[in-house]
């Protein structure tokens, strides 16, 4: 892993297409911006994680209905 320490306006480039740009430092993170091209996928890991963990679980559910019912009860009390 490469680390880099940056300002706030200054930017890093991967490739030839992709920039992140430091957009603000705060006690609570660092705000970053990405310019690439549409067809690069950008993602935040945590989030593709928890999608992952949650097809994992709804792959291993027992095919009982039961999962189906209570979705179902959801639509009934709205």
């Amino acid at each position: 892993m490469l680390v880099l320490g940056r300002k706030v306006g200054e930017r890093i480039l991967i490739g030839d297409d992709v920039v992140v740009t430091v957009v603000s430092v705060s006690k609570d993170g660092v705000r970053v911006g990405i310019e690439a091209p549409r067809d690069v996928r950008i993602h935040r890991a945590e989030i593709v994680d928890q999608v992952a963990e949650d097809n994992r679980a709804a792959a291993s559910a027992p095919a009982d209905g039961t999962d189906v019912r209570a979705l179902l009860g959801l639509r009934r009390a709205s």
